[in-house]
């Protein structure tokens, strides 16, 4: 099975997380953490930042890692990184997603969550 190497951006803003409403491609409307592909010879946190970059036109700070999802799905198997992040300035536009919302810890089940990112939910109500 193809296994894909990931990052994806946990921003936290006022104890609220961003999340993001895919706007294309097989997982099309789907929730995510916004993030991407680590390219060859790139650290995961500098793939991180470059993502966010292209994705929201946003800049991050990559404060920690938070926890790493396997996942396998119908024709690959996800390996994504998480990591903690602040923003640096407060711009945020949405290049390739067709929605984004700020939720709370009591919002974090309000979305449909794609089934790597659901992993992740229980832990980060913990950590809220």
């Amino acid at each position: 099975m193809k296994i894909v190497n990931v990052v994806a951006a946990i921003i936290v803003k006022n104890g609220k997380i961003f999340a993001t409403q895919r706007g294309y491609g097989e997982f099309k409307d789907g929730w995510e953490f916004p993030g991407g592909k680590i390219e060859e010879g790139e650290s995961k946190e500098a793939a991180l930042v470059r993502e966010i970059k292209e994705e929201l036109d946003a800049n991050i700070k990559v404060e920690s890692h938070f926890i790493k999802v396997e996942h396998d799905y119908k024709k690959f198997h996800l390996s994504m990184d998480c990591f903690i992040c602040t923003l640096v300035d407060d711009n945020l536009k949405l290049l390739e997603h067709e929605a984004a919302k700020w939720l709370k810890k009591e919002e974090l089940d309000s979305v449909d969550w794609l089934d790597a990112d659901i992993k992740i939910i229980d832990r980060l109500k913990t950590y809220l």
